[in-house]
């Protein structure tokens, strides 16, 4: 496992003295073996690490729609929506900022800041906490719905545990050092799936314990990682202040925060909707549904934190005609791929459904090309999307994304009411319709405002730029 550590290796010290670095060309061996290796390795633990960590909630919710009675799986899907609201807002508020401070304001004492974030994190989940017990109590004494109640309080005690995993995680990122990283996710996929196949032997599987299982198995890796990050961190030259790191990631992190509310009410908000007016067997419907989109989503996730540092460069190197450029093929390939993923499954969704939900929700079924189209829609988005984010303008996307708000709630909520889940998903599309156009409007005003750059061939590119 490599040192966490932001000093240069000896060799590259000896070469910069001397004034003798030499120039290495792409294709020869030892450009191959000190340059490409190395990224293609870290590279390929970086999505081993991801694939593990998503694939396990996906397999998890596979098997728990398999297991579980509907209406207890209808109220694990109601806490997970409202949980995945909680890790956007902690990504929005720790995990992202920790990325950008950690190179720029403490690239010299990351233990000490590290320290500070973890300090930052307690307090966060300690009002993570408070809101998801209150919701629980809610849920017994005043939604009267024993099993959503229970569903909350086991989110309650896994909280806090799930994301300091996800803290542990994102730290050896900051030195490009994700093999401890994907070690941590094989650990958690292993005892999360293990762990509730025993649950379900022993007749103890329900909401509440499927939560406590995913929480003790980020707890045992979350200390796993914490220590093996204890032991390769240099000391910390000097002490960093909560409140310090707390106004840091309050600036950095504020637009990011709404923007994360925005883009959670079009997609997760219909979970809490369904099971007010149809019921949680309904809301476990919706879920199943939702499951077999998850390839997709957890695929151009990973593609999008691939295609974004190439975004960032061609926007700014090759101008008008390189952003838009890039924003089709990007569109063409996201909107192919997903045609392409669901022509194989639709044809064969009723034996699908039978085989992983052992013959429940089989009415969703017949849901499933419609829901499709709405998986295409959305991956239409992904292409501006990225260009956004590469120039700096998370403010587009906050209105992209408040604009298929206040469709998923104007025309959401009547159409949840009266048509059930045929409403939601109809409502999910035009949502994603709109977030669509108003994201290609926003991105068409972002380029206008780049210059024109005529490519010239005749420049080389550096040794770097020209390895990949």
């Amino acid at each position: 496992m490599p040192v966490l550590s932001s000093r240069k290796p000896i060799e590259d010290v000896v070469e910069e003295a001397s004034g003798e670095t030499e120039r290495i060309s792409p294709f020869s061996r030892d450009f191959i073996l000190k340059k490409f290796i190395p990224w293609v390795t870290k590279g390929g633990l970086a999505i081993l690490d991801y694939g593990l960590f998503s694939g396990s909630n996906f397999l998890l919710g596979i098997l728990l729609a398999r297991w579980m009675a509907p209406e207890q799986y209808g109220a694990y899907a109601l806490a997970f929506s409202i949980f995945i609201l909680v890790t956007f807002l902690y990504q929005a508020l720790v995990l992202e900022p920790l990325s950008v401070f950690s190179g720029t304001a403490y690239p010299n004492n990351l233990r000490g800041y590290l320290q500070s974030n973890l300090w930052l994190h307690w307090g966060i989940s300690l009002v993570v906490c408070l809101a998801l017990g209150g919701t629980a109590v809610a849920a017994r004494v005043w939604w009267h719905s024993p099993v959503s109640a229970m569903a909350f309080a086991g989110m309650t005690v896994a909280a806090p545990f799930i994301l300091i995993h996800a803290l542990g995680r994102r730290s050896f990122y900051l030195r490009l050092s994700p093999g401890p990283a994907a070690f941590g996710s094989a650990f958690y996929c292993a005892f999360v799936v293990g762990g509730s196949f025993l649950v379900y032997k022993l007749g103890w599987l329900s909401a509440f314990s499927a939560y406590l299982v995913m929480g003790l198995a980020a707890l045992v890796g979350g200390v796993i990682m914490l220590f093996q990050l204890n032991a390769k961190l240099e000391p910390a030259t000097a002490k960093v202040h909560l409140n310090a790191t707390w106004g840091k990631h309050w600036e950095y992190g504020k637009w990011a925060l709404a923007t994360c509310i925005v883009g959670w009410i079009p997609t997760y908000v219909y979970i809490p909707l369904v099971s007010k007016f149809s019921g949680l067997a309904v809301a476990g419907e919706l879920r199943a549904l939702m499951n077999l989109g998850g390839p997709v989503l957890q695929t151009y996730a990973a593609l999008s934190m691939l295609f974004l540092p190439l975004a960032a460069r061609v926007q700014s190197t090759q101008g008008r005609r390189g952003a838009s450029g890039l924003t089709f093929k990007l569109t063409a390939l996201f909107v192919v791929g997903a045609i392409a993923y669901w022509a194989v499954l639709i044809p064969l969704r009723r034996p699908l459904f039978h085989m992983l939900y052992a013959g429940k929700y089989m009415d969703a079924s017949s849901l499933l090309p419609l829901f499709a189209a709405e998986t295409i829609v959305w991956s239409a988005a992904l292409g501006p999307a990225i260009l956004l984010r590469a120039m700096e303008s998370p403010r587009s996307l906050f209105f992209a994304n408040g604009a298929a708000s206040v469709v998923a709630l104007v025309f959401g909520i009547p159409a949840t009411r009266f048509f059930g889940l045929r409403g939601v998903i109809w409502s999910m599309v035009l949502a994603n319709v709109l977030y669509v156009l108003v994201a290609f409007v926003m991105l068409g005003r972002k380029v206008s405002t780049l210059k024109t750059v005529e490519p010239d061939f005749n420049v080389p590119l550096p040794v770097e730029e020209s390895a990949f």
